[in-house]
């Protein structure tokens, strides 16, 4: 476990005083199938965006709700990485756009039969966003009706 005297003195200040986000009902869906018959997708938090999209703004005060939609077929070291946050090493995301994106291991489960298949495309969203409400009552729900149209059954969420 980590301590908050890993992180700079900005950071910890701004730790003390957030106003954390209660969230007293957690909605959950009982998975009605098995593992090997689901359609997958991701949802990263990274702040991932392709040479052509917009990247997250870091000017929105509160953090960017919005979302990027990234095709199956992309290759994964291509994305470009737009999080507004500097509070943790991207070492490792820099070295593989996987450990925060997985497109390739996904793609690997569905050739081996782990899941059924992959769905064509996948979302990335901007972790710290501080003033969520704008992320919970209209981007999540857009996410995931999108994800609901498209036929899939589970969801793969990488926090970042």
């Amino acid at each position: 476990m980590g301590s908050l005297n890993e992180f700079s003195i900005v950071t910890r200040a701004f730790l003390k005083v957030y106003r954390w986000q209660q969230i007293d009902t957690i909605p959950f869906v009982k998975l009605n199938k098995t593992v090997d018959q689901c359609k997958i997708a991701l949802v990263s938090s990274a702040g991932l965006v392709l040479p052509n999209q917009t990247p997250f703004s870091k000017k929105i005060i509160g953090g960017d709700s919005s979302h990027r939609e990234i095709p199956n077929n992309t290759d994964v070291q291509k994305l470009i990485e737009s999080h507004r946050s500097r509070s943790f090493d991207r070492t490792g995301m820099t070295a593989d756009r996987n450990l925060v994106f997985p497109i390739d291991r996904i793609n690997q489960l569905a050739e081996n039969g782990v899941v059924s298949s992959v769905n064509h495309r996948h979302i990335s969203v901007m972790g710290s966003i501080i003033t969520p409400e704008t992320l919970i009552n209209e981007s999540a729900p857009q996410i995931a009706q999108l994800l609901k149209d498209d036929g899939v059954n589970l969801t793969l969420l990488i926090p970042v």
